[in-house]
């Protein structure tokens, strides 16, 4: 099949049989959208359909792109992700875009569940408990980050130590030992928030070789920020790029 083709059959199974609204206003600018989006980058490396609506729920979600997210949550559910995987990507995005961000999305997620008679709240997924949040966050982040987590403490100034604690105990315990998704996933949809985010260079380059340490290769992530180019852009997916391959050059 030729990319036309790819988009249609593509739309068709994330989407169903309706017809973008765009069409009637705007079918050149739809026609482009279409054909890159569901002709070309569903289709390019080695992410499967799931894998790539998780990505693409997160960038929205990032993005505040409430009306596109609203409708790609019925895309996921299409290609078989569960409510607890759709609600814990988007959970996920809270260390890094706000509390707020994330209700937002949270909120249209819920219309959309409600609208297919699912049942809220869904069911916890949370590991962990007052007591032990922090030691189980903090062996987390060893898990990915290694040696660097104990030299980003020891070179934090007294007086913001607290916020390595909160990274620990917030970031890492509430969130990143959730159930729902493993490890890997979650160090990708991270890596693909950082940077649809802009400004987070140092961030970028750290989930870089977080996701490396975890089991991901070179090739997932460069599938995965091509994934995000038609939600953030030439400029941050370049960016992103750049942070690949100096954490991981090509003749390794």
């Amino acid at each position: 099949m030729d990319r036309i083709e790819k988009s249609k059959e593509k739309y068709k199974q994330l989407f169903g049989d309706g017809v973008p609204a765009a069409y009637a206003t705007d079918p050149d600018f739809q026609d482009i959208l279409s054909r890159l989006i569901f002709g070309e980058v569903f289709y390019q490396g080695n992410l499967d359909d799931k894998q790539r609506e998780l990505i693409t729920l997160v960038v929205l979600t990032t993005n505040q792109t409430l009306p596109q997210l609203k409708a790609h949550v019925g895309a996921a559910m299409n290609v078989g992700l569960t409510p607890v995987e759709i609600k814990e990507a988007v959970y996920q995005c809270a260390p890094y875009i706000g509390f707020p961000k994330t209700l937002n999305a949270i909120n249209e997620i819920n219309e959309v569940f409600k609208s297919k008679n699912i049942a809220l709240p869904i069911e916890s997924q949370k590991t962990v408990d007052e007591d032990n949040r922090f030691e189980k966050g903090l062996a987390t982040q060893i898990e990915i980050f290694g040696d660097a987590i104990a030299k980003m403490q020891e070179a934090t100034p007294s007086n913001q130590k607290h916020i390595q604690e909160y990274l620990s105990a917030f970031c890492f315990g509430d969130f990143y030992t959730r159930g729902g998704l493993d490890l890997k996933i979650r160090e990708l949809l991270t890596l693909c928030i950082v940077s649809s985010l802009g400004g987070s260079d140092g961030q970028v380059k750290a989930h870089v070789q977080g996701n490396l340490n975890v089991g991901n290769n070179k090739e997932t992530l460069i599938t995965a920020i091509t994934h995000c180019l038609p939600y953030m852009g030439f400029p941050k997916t370049l960016n992103a790029f750049s942070f690949v391959n100096e954490v991981i050059p090509e003749n390794e």
